[in-house]
Formats: structure tokens, C-alpha cells, sequence
């Protein structure tokens, strides 16, 4: 079973770097995002307030959603020898969003080459939450380092590590409730916003720290010291799983990543620009690759 659970990640994950994403009036997770939102209007309308009640049903209702919907996947795959493997991948390639996430870093690292701060601040604004209209280079580069290490969490670990440990449901439950979190997730909706939030920082757990121990694993630090500051870093963020891949990818790459107002890891670091994204990008991938590697094998044994 788990060898070809392996077997269907590495597909999606092939699916997923040779085709990229649906346009977003077909992709699921954009569709589900849609659904979850007119539910979300729909519990909160008319004054109703922001409580924790709502934000429960409304995580429930949009988790069984994408529960129902993967199981039913899983249904029609079962026994259907490849064609069934060839849906479950189409399936999971949905969850990942690598090919995505590289090409946003790199469009970033493009316009700061070119001189085009305006252009490197639009495409910074669709890979983070914050304001870059008004960034430098040094914040901007920053902001897609940021971006980058964090969602080789949330967007290529997590799912990948969901799918290994419980199958499609669970890599579609754990999209849907960080699709959550990141639609209703934020202070601003108090309790309400608060059930995603510490369901989504429960499932990220593990992959966050995985992410920061694998770009650590491939570029290793020089010492003890450096890994305290980098644990120090992980810690000082508002969110107990962000921080870890963002620290250790400003202290492997040496820089400094500042997010104004907020936070500063590893303040003693250099002013990062285009070619550190380069640098990110190349150490990310290293660092999937490591930890495919890794997954592949512990995958053979267990079934072995």
C-alpha cells in the first residue's frame, strides 16, 4: 500500500511540474475556496457574529466536502489497475503546487534583475498577504525568500506527507483546511477565524519542521551557535510553524528576511536580492529532492 502511495506522489508530482495549475474557474482547490466562501457569507450575514461555533461548522462542512469528494476518487480508482493509478494522481496533483511556486519565486528574481521595481513588487504581491507597493528591493527579494520557504510546506511537504500517512482524503482534508486558514484565518475574524487556524497549525507541525531540517541537511550549517539562532528565529515568528522553514532558509542562505512590523531572522545576515532567489529556489529543490529521496526508501522498507 505504501509503496504505491509513493509511487502516485511521485506521479502527481511529475503531473504537477510538467503541466502546472488549471486555470482557476476549473481548479478544485480554487472551487472549493469559492464554495467555502459563499458558506462562510452565509453563516456571518445579517450580523450574525463571529463565533466559534460558526467557525466549527463551517470547518466541518467544508472538511467533509473534500473528504467526500476524495473518497469518492479513492472509490473509482479501486480496481481499476492503471487507469485507477492515473486518476488518483490527477487527483493528488491537485493538492501540490510546486511547479506554481517555483515560477512565482522566479518572476520575482526576474523583475529585480531587470530593474523593474514595480514589476518585482506585483509579483511579490501574488506570493504573500503583506503590501509590497511600497518595498524595496532588499523587502521585496525578502518577501518571495519568505513565500518560498513556507509553502514548501504548506504547499509540496504537507500534502505530500498527508497522502503518505492517510491517503487522499487526508491530503485533500489537509488542503482544505489551509485553503481555510487562509481565507478566514487571520485575527481581524477572532474565534470564528481561530478554528482553522489551530486545526491548520496542528497538521503543519510536522512538515514545517521537516522542510527546515531537510534545507538544513543540504546546506548545512557551520555550528551548534547557528542552530540555536536558527531555532532562536523559528520561535519569534507569530506562527508556530512558519518561521521554521523561513529561518532555516535565511540562515543557510545567509541573509537577512524581514518582514516589517513582524519579524527579523537573521538579523546579522546580508540584504538579500534576485540572486539569493535563485539561491532559494536551487535549495528548495534540493531539498525536496532529499527528502523524496528519503521517502522513496523508508516507503520500500516498510513494505518490504
Amino acid at each position: 500500500m505504501i509503496r504505491r502511495r509513493a509511487a502516485v506522489l511521485g506521479a502527481a508530482a511529475v503531473v504537477d511540474l510538467a503541466m502546472g495549475e488549471l486555470p482557476n474557474r476549473w481548479h478544485p482547490v480554487a472551487l472549493f475556496g469559492r464554495a467555502a466562501g459563499c458558506f462562510d457569507r452565509l453563516l456571518t450575514s445579517e450580523g450574525r457574529r463571529d463565533t466559534a461555533t460558526r467557525g466549527v461548522l463551517l470547518t466541518a462542512t467544508a472538511v467533509g466536502l473534500a473528504l467526500g469528494a476524495a473518497m469518492g476518487v479513492v472509490r473509482a480508482a479501486w480496481g481499476r489497475g492503471a487507469a485507477g493509478f492515473v486518476l488518483e494522481a490527477l487527483a493528488l496533483k491537485q493538492t501540490l503546487a510546486i511547479r506554481a511556486l517555483f515560477g512565482h519565486a522566479g518572476r520575482v528574481a526576474d523583475a529585480v534583475e531587470a530593474g523593474d521595481l514595480a514589476g518585482a513588487r506585483a509579483a511579490a504581491a501574488m506570493m504573500v498577504s503583506r503590501r509590497t507597493d511600497d518595498l524595496p528591493p532588499g523587502l521585496v527579494a525578502s518577501a518571495a525568500i519568505e513565500s518560498l520557504a513556507e509553502n514548501l510546506s504548506d504547499s509540496v511537504v504537507a500534502p505530500a506527507w498527508w497522502y503518505l500517512a492517510a491517503g487522499l482524503p487526508g491530503a485533500a482534508a489537509y488542503r482544505a483546511v489551509n485553503a481555510l486558514d487562509a481565507m478566514v484565518g487571520y485575527r481581524s475574524r477572532g474565534r470564528f477565524g481561530m478554528v482553522p487556524a489551530r486545526l491548520d497549525d496542528v497538521l503543519n507541525w510536522l512538515p514545517a519542521r521537516l522542510t527546515a531540517a531537510s534545507l538544513v541537511l543540504v546546506r548545512p550549517l557551520p555550528g551548534a551557535r547557528q542552530v540555536r539562532r536558527l531555532v532562536r528565529d523559528a520561535r519569534s515568528t507569530s506562527s508556530p510553524n512558519a518561521g521554521w522553514p523561513m529561518a532555516a532558509m535565511a540562515h543557510v542562505l545567509g541573509v537577512r528576511l524581514e518582514k516589517l512590523e513582524h519579524h527579523v531572522l537573521h538579523g546579522a545576515g546580508r540584504e538579500p536580492g534576485a540572486a539569493d532567489i535563485r539561491r532559494a529556489q536551487r535549495t528548495g529543490a534540493l531539498a525536496l529532492a532529499a527528502m523524496a529521496l528519503a521517502g522513496a526508501t523508508m516507503c520500500w522498507r516498510i513494505d518490504g
